[in-house]
Order: C-alpha cells, then sequence, then structure tokens
C-alpha cells in the first residue's frame, strides 16, 4: 500500500519536473518517484559496495591474505581469450 508523503521543491525545480512531465507524457508524480526510486537503489548498491570493501579490508587486516596488481591485472587482460587464466590466489 502506498502511503502519501510531501516534499519542498523550489518553483524551478518544480517546472523543471512539470515541463519533463509534459515531454515525456508522464505525470509529475511518476517523474518523481521515478527519480527517487533509482536514486534510493544507486545509493544502496553504492552503501553494499561500501560495506562489502570495509569487510575486505577488516579480512585483509586480519589475514594479511592479497592478490597484487599486477597478478590481477594479468588475469584480467585474459579474460576473452584463448589462455584464459583462472583467478589469482591469495598469499601473504
Amino acid at each position: 500500500m502506498a502511503n502519501a508523503t510531501s516534499i519542498k521543491i523550489d518553483d524551478e525545480l518544480k517546472g523543471r519536473i512539470q515541463h519533463l512531465a509534459q515531454a515525456r507524457r508522464r505525470s509529475a508524480h511518476w517523474i518523481m518517484r521515478e527519480a527517487i526510486e533509482q536514486y534510493v537503489e544507486r545509493e544502496e548498491k553504492h552503501e553494499a559496495f561500501r560495506q562489502d570493501a570495509l569487510k575486505a579490508w577488516d579480512e585483509y587486516q586480519a589475514t594479511g591474505l592479497h592478490a597484487t596488481s599486477e597478478e590481477v591485472d594479468r588475469w584480467l587482460s585474459s579474460w576473452g581469450t584463448e589462455n584464459e587464466l583462472p583467478a589469482p590466489v591469495c598469499h601473504k
């Protein structure tokens, strides 16, 4: 179930939203809801990436296991070739 909420926006932004809504043959409500949904999805992905990075850093701090940039570059450069390499093994 959707609930109504309100936000305050200045007249310039409101006009831009209305103009875009007319051009896209959508309602201003649809444009704003779509913009908010896309923003939230993007920020959720960003936050998940940030959390993964923090977890990886903590794991590295605890174990010292890593792959060098040269090892990873060599592996990535092999993608799509006949001699595709396996992922590098982490080491100390």
